[in-house]
């Protein structure tokens, strides 16, 4: 049986610099992962951090890295070939199976989108199993942008709107992601799911959002991965009044969720 609290050695396969500050590490892995899942990343004599996974395949997995600290300055010096400690999946996932065959609204805000990115791409390889997509993607500008081959693709599929927050360019709106929810025909869904990611702020205002366009709030699922640390219930530093986010999360749905929001 698989030691999941025990790190194991992985080979980065390749090294993708999607912005200055982000970096999207494929690594050889064939683990069985649901989307929203993470790994604990780790460099022996430097750290670990919690990250969740941006995409996986065959013999592969992949996570979209910010460089904020002491862990991840140390992963922006790594190279391909070089050997990467991980331990995981943890975590629930996003209820997958619950959103095929009904409307899916995303709502994302910069690194955001990562969380997310394998649930967009298992729906845009399997478009039959969704009755349609929403996506809001928003950035601080163009500079931090993510995935871009992913996002022109995305719109031959789905329904997108791509912001930056204060800013002009070609194929973006202008304006934080809570100013262009009104924009989603939500009362031409018949079934469907909200799935909003970011930080907490823009999760809160979101989510407010939606359920003043009315959106039930048991439709809204949101995911807590920032909160992580040591990832399986025994540091405390996820824990919010009786809730070890890392154990039961970091996908709840919002009925839940909005009572452990700052």
């Amino acid at each position: 049986m698989k030691n999941i609290t025990l790190p194991t050695p992985h080979k980065i396969l390749n090294i993708i610099h999607e912005t200055q500050a982000e970096y999207t590490f494929r690594v050889q892995c064939s683990d069985e992962i649901r989307h929203g899942q993470f790994y604990v990343l780790s460099i022996p004599k430097v750290g670990e951090a919690p990250i969740s996974v941006s995409a996986q395949g065959d013999g592969w997995v992949e996570f979209t890295i910010r460089k904020v600290g002491r862990l991840t300055n140390g992963l922006f010096g790594m190279a391909k070939g070089d050997t990467l400690f991980m331990r995981g999946p943890y975590g629930n996932a996003f209820p997958v199976e619950d959103f095929e065959g009904k409307d899916l609204v995303v709502i994302a805000g910069g690194t955001g989108l990562a969380p997310v990115r394998s649930m967009l791409q298992y729906f845009y390889q399997y478009p039959e199993k969704i009755r349609s997509v929403h996506l809001i993607a928003g950035f601080k500008d163009i500079h931090c942008v993510l995935f871009e081959e992913d996002l022109q693709r995305f719109k031959s599929a789905f329904h997108t709107i791509y912001t930056l927050d204060n800013s002009r360019e070609d194929g973006f709106e202008t304006g934080m992601v809570t100013k262009f929810v009104k924009d989603i025909p939500f009362a031409d869904f018949d079934d469907y799911n909200v799935v909003i990611v970011g930080p907490p702020v823009m999760i809160n205002f979101t989510a407010k959002e939606c359920v003043n366009q009315g959106v039930p709030e048991d439709k809204i699922w949101v995911s807590f991965e920032r909160k992580m640390s040591c990832s399986v219930g025994k540091c405390g530093h996820c824990k919010i009044n009786e809730t070890y986010v890392c154990l039961e999360g970091p996908v709840f749905n919002y009925v839940r969720g909005k009572e452990l929001l700052d």
